[in-house]
């Protein structure tokens, strides 16, 4: 039997704890990663995030492992391709976003030496560590996730609303947000 108290959010499947237990809320520091989940954040906009761990591993073979220098260089013959791909959410702006988004994210490394580098900037390279007792105290934005939200937009990244970019801090683990008696919090 079980005895692991985890944030009520994951209890649904085993695919959500298990992501859960291995992913949520762990700082990520390699750039790789962290486009990954930029990519998967923001075909989740307007979605359930299980919805978008389900099909995980089909947008992993279809946006070539979410290698952000291929995918800055896919063709409209390639855009047609993902959204004939029913392994995915065939959203054409979405599909659209993730190009550009990746041609936006290499600028960035440029001018950052890494998007960690950037991004992690934000918090002074530490995670922040909030103390919610229950999902109801944990936001949908903040303004942390208002001002990278912006910035972002500047450097013409999409679908990176405030909300999104505060999912992705979570995941992320730029932003803890593990219940207060979960086991993630303190391992």
């Amino acid at each position: 039997m079980e005895t692991k108290t985890r944030c009520d959010w994951c209890l649904s499947s085993e695919l959500y704890k298990e992501y859960h237990d291995q992913e949520w809320g762990t700082p990520v520091y390699d750039d790789a990663t962290l486009f990954e989940f930029l990519i998967l954040e923001t075909f989740q906009a307007g979605l359930s995030w299980i919805t978008i761990l389900n099909k995980r591993e089909n947008f992993r073979a279809a946006f070539d492992q979410f290698d952000y220098k291929i995918i800055a260089q896919y063709s409209e013959e390639k855009v047609q391709e993902l959204l004939q791909n029913a392994g995915i959410i065939r959203h054409r702006l979405k599909i659209h976003s993730a190009i550009s988004n990746a041609i936006a994210f290499m600028k960035v490394q440029e001018e950052f030496g890494s998007f960690s580098k950037y991004i992690w900037n934000f918090t002074n390279g530490k995670p922040i560590i909030n103390s919610p007792k229950t999902l109801k105290e944990v936001p949908a934005t903040t303004p942390l996730s208002d001002s990278i939200s912006k910035d972002l937009k500047k450097r013409s990244f999409k679908f990176v609303g405030s909300t999104v970019i505060y999912a992705y801090l979570q995941a992320t683990g730029i932003v803890n947000d593990h219940l207060t008696d979960c086991w993630k919090r303190n391992p």
